[in-house]
């Protein structure tokens, strides 16, 4: 006997009896952010951050797939030129935003987050020049990954949302963003419950 679907939130993605939605606070931003998840990510029920981030970022956009080429309503922010666009990825050329800031005068700043595993950013990236042709950003760090139920293949990878949390420090650092610390630090709250509830299963 086939077992009875389970029931999904669909504002979380994540099985009804686990939903985490209630721990969500969203945050507002001038910084525009524009999730880009692979497949494979959005298949994902149980530990995916990408819509945790979405939905903690109330400006922000998230799609789904791997050839952006021909998207329209990326490369309509992307020939946009009132905005100043950016992609998060560590890189030999990419900027330091630990040092460095990116704002500019008069100018929006979009950053695009790729929600994948590193080869499927990596897929990602190839398969879309408009995307791999922007600056790349990146920081430095010595935090470590919430993520214990999920081996990173770095010491130094983190999850999107985590990665997404030391951005706003960083834009908060350099100006860019005045967010209050309070919010800064309930941001993970979502993911934190999430690894608990799911090391409370197994």
């Amino acid at each position: 006997m086939k077992k009875a679907p389970r029931n999904i939130c669909y504002t979380c993605y994540r099985p009804a009896s686990s939903c985490m939605c209630r721990y969500i606070t969203p945050i507002e931003t001038k910084t525009r952010f524009v999730i880009l998840m692979h497949p494979k990510e959005f298949r994902k029920t149980k530990n995916g951050t990408g819509h945790f981030t979405n939905l903690s970022l109330k400006n922000c956009e998230i799609y789904v797939g791997i050839d952006f080429t021909e998207h329209r309503a990326i490369n309509d922010i992307l020939k946009d030129p009132a905005n100043s666009c950016y992609t998060l990825y560590p890189h030999q050329n990419s900027i330091d935003l630990t040092e460095v800031s990116i704002a500019e005068e008069q100018k929006n700043t979009v950053i695009f987050l790729i929600d994948a595993t590193w080869p499927c950013s990596k897929a990602i990236l190839a398969s879309s020049p408009n995307i791999d042709a922007l600056p790349k950003v990146s920081f430095t760090h010595t935090e470590v990954s919430k993520f214990t139920f999920k081996e990173q293949p770095k010491a130094y990878c983190l999850s999107t949302m985590e990665s997404t949390l030391c951005l706003l420090k960083l834009l908060n650092t350099h100006r860019m963003e005045e967010i209050e610390n309070k919010k800064l630090d309930q941001f993970l709250l979502p993911f934190e419950k999430m690894v608990e509830y799911q090391l409370t299963w197994g």
